[in-house]
């Protein structure tokens, strides 16, 4: 099964970064977060990857040929995986990338995933919640980390202060998809943003399933989300690596 990363953004969040290099090649820890999630997806046996780069994907490209062996002109060799790095244009949208991806491959049902966010969810049971399920799609949901204090007040007065918990927050879209080809009648061209019409089309029709993962999940946005991230791994590491 094909696993799709969307790596084409521009990152504009992360300047500090990304002046130089796409998003997904940010290191964490000496190691690009790309590949943090391919050495993830291969915890679980995926072994077939397509990068959707746009931005800097000569980057992408670099890092790869480099490290790695070139089987194809767009795909390399990484340990027992396959990386084909696909062009799917510096200023398309995250639907029309993926339509873009969905005309190449051949699997009718395919991962996807964002190339700026790392977690430890169980990858195999995602799957087995997709088969067992009669959705066109899934979707991991995930609590949001708390970014901001939490403060009770009464008369004008604050009587309690404390960290957010994340269970106040609700649920949001943690990326780690699975997918139907069929995705793609949703997707009307290269300027569709996938989580807006796509997606609530699919959610208005009861054919979009939510995986709930408790576990560790943290985008990288800012500087300090990279240092959340680099702390985590280095004191724990992430613990699909142990199932």
């Amino acid at each position: 099964m094909n696993v799709l990363i969307l790596a084409g953004g521009q990152g504009t969040r992360f300047r500090e970064e990304t002046v130089i290099k796409p998003k997904p090649m940010i290191e964490i820890n000496g190691v690009p977060m790309l590949l943090h999630i391919i050495n993830h997806y291969n915890h679980y046996g995926f072994k077939k990857f397509t990068v959707l780069g746009g931005f800097k994907i000569d980057y992408i490209h670099d890092y790869f040929g480099t490290l790695f062996s070139r089987v194809e002109a767009n795909t390399y060799k990484y340990n027992d995986s396959e990386v084909t790095i696909l062009d799917t244009g510096l200023d398309t949208m995250t639907g029309g990338r993926i339509k873009k991806a969905i005309e190449i491959i051949d699997d009718e049902e395919f991962m996807l995933t964002y190339g700026d966010g790392i977690s430890n969810v169980n990858l195999k049971t995602l799957y087995e919640f997709y088969k067992n399920n009669n959705f066109l799609g899934v979707v991991t949901a995930v609590r949001p980390p708390a970014r901001f204090g939490r403060l009770k007040i009464e008369n004008e007065t604050v009587v309690e202060f404390g960290e957010k918990n994340q269970a106040d927050e609700g649920w949001i879209n943690g990326g780690f998809f699975v997918l139907n080809k069929d995705i793609k009648n949703y997707i009307d061209g290269e300027s569709t943003i996938f989580e807006k019409e796509p997606l609530e089309n699919l959610s208005n029709e009861n054919r979009l399933g939510a995986f709930l993962h408790e576990g560790f999940w943290q985008c990288c946005d800012t500087i300090r989300e990279k240092e959340i991230l680099e702390e985590k791994i280095k004191l724990e590491g992430l613990d699909y690596e142990n199932r």
